[in-house]
């Protein structure tokens, strides 16, 4: 039976690590393809997999694209209302969320309410929504299958093991380029340097998150969110080859693990398929060449994006919405080379100390929270 779905995000690295996913196994079919501002790729993408629908951020490029594609049968819309125009569709059982922050909120929403399977990349939508998230999944009995490798890792840990009690999550952690550093050794780190992941393909703006580790405390929040589990309960391990990509300690201290080279397809095609496993080409791990696997604690002093993310999530409420969009406008401040690599987690502490909690917000309250964020930030470092 032909699986369907739609993809958010399709130009990005898990996006197109998806549609190597849909070319391997010839079952699947891309009812809806979103991007960002990607012409070229997104036209490639809409002649080969034949969407019905497709969106680009991007109005003028979308306009752009509409001619150049004028000769398939594709709709062509744009921005958020072309995003949730994809989300509510008829016609498809799956949507791969993999844009980039925020962003992927509301069409996220919108594909729970019309009753669709969410296989979520978008780490981002859980640490600022999951309140309102998780309650909405479960009213709509729709499935939320984690594609982040060590949430996707902790999920198959859990496989047959309903209603056995987590006693703590182990999150991994490559550690980034810079473990090991101190922030002394940091102050001249430059764009290109930080771009260099030890294991994984990523896109930019995840690279940057990996190497201050806000990732890692993006992913802590998040799993707190999909096992419903506490802070205390996700310890961050750092395991510098990303072989073991989490494990689970249950309350009779048998630790579960999921092991596998560091390859997003395997994650991306475990949450389109689940429960099933299905053949994939690919490395496989040689434990005879490995020899010994090496863990080591993580530095909340000189990587202080974890700590602060911890402190985050703790607080709950608007608090974790503060630190992600601070960390979103910073890391494209980083990127654009207009403030230093430490002024990251800086603007990470200023935004919090500035906030006044509210803690329930709504949708819109979070997207205002979003919205002074930036405005706080723009005017405290004069852009």
């Amino acid at each position: 039976m032909m699986k369907k779905i739609a993809i958010l995000g399709s130009t990005g690295s898990i996006g197109t690590q998806t549609l190597e996913v849909v070319r391997y196994n010839k079952d699947i079919q891309v009812t809806a393809l979103a991007a960002g501002s990607n012409v070229k790729l997104l036209e490639e993408q809409i002649r080969e997999f034949k969407p019905r629908l497709a969106c680009l951020w991007d109005e003028e490029k979308a306009k752009e694209l509409a001619v150049r594609v004028a000769d398939t049968g594709t709709k062509i819309v744009s921005g958020m209302e072309g995003l949730l125009e994809i989300a509510v569709m008829e016609g498809y059982e799956i949507l791969v969320t993999a844009v980039v922050g925020m962003i992927g909120i509301r069409p996220t929403m919108a594909a729970i309410e019309a009753g669709k399977d969410i296989a979520l990349a978008n780490k981002e939508t859980l640490v600022t929504a999951g309140h309102l998230i998780i309650p909405l999944v479960k009213e709509k009995k729709v499935r939320l299958l984690p594609v982040d490798s060590e949430h996707s890792a902790i999920f198959q840990c859990l496989n047959g093991e309903h209603g056995n009690k987590i006693e703590k999550i182990l999150l991994t952690a490559s550690g980034g380029p810079f473990r090991g550093w101190t922030r002394e050794q940091m102050k001249n780190v430059q764009v290109e340097d930080a771009l260099k992941h030890p294991n994984w393909s990523m896109g930019a703006k995840l690279t940057i998150d990996s190497s201050t580790m806000v990732n890692k405390g993006l992913e802590v929040m998040e799993a707190k969110w999909l096992f419903d589990v506490g802070m205390d309960d996700v310890q961050v391990v750092v395991q510098p080859k990303s072989v073991i990509h989490s494990m689970v300690q249950f309350e009779d201290g048998a630790v579960m693990a999921q092991l596998g080279t560091p390859d997003m397809k395997l994650p991306i095609q475990y949450a389109l398929y689940y429960p099933e496993r299905r053949p994939m080409r690919g490395d496989r791990l040689d434990f005879w060449s490995m020899k010994e696997i090496i863990f080591d604690k993580p530095d909340y002093e000189n990587f202080r994006g974890l700590a602060l993310a911890r402190e985050a999530g703790k607080a709950g409420g608007s608090v974790p919405v503060v630190f992600n969009a601070a960390n979103e406008f910073a890391v494209a401040k980083f990127l654009g080379k207009k403030i230093s690599y430490l002024e990251i987690t800086d603007m990470l502490e200023a935004a919090m100390e500035h906030h006044k909690k509210i803690t329930h917000p709504s949708l819109d309250e979070v997207l205002e929270t979003e919205a002074e964020t930036y405005e706080f930030l723009k005017k405290q470092w004069n852009f």
